[in-house]
């Protein structure tokens, strides 16, 4: 029991860091387009990404492909 209560104070001091960090004017984390696509894993940019970062993903899509052959 004294795991759990250690591991929600834990976890609702992280929560009230991040809520504070966007009340102080900082961004909302976010992720990005490609992601571990970037590392060489499987992913693709998704209908969230702006058409600039979905142009900047399919060139290194190409790129990467270009590389493997």
């Amino acid at each position: 029991m004294t795991t759990f209560i250690a591991s929600f104070i834990i976890i609702g001091i992280a929560i009230i860091g991040m809520a504070a960090g966007v009340l102080l004017g900082r961004p909302a984390i976010k992720g990005s387009c490609g992601g571990l696509n970037q590392v060489g894993l499987s992913g693709s940019c998704g209908g969230t990404c702006s058409a600039t970062k979905q142009k900047v993903c399919a060139k290194r899509h190409a790129q990467s492909n270009s590389l493997k052959q």
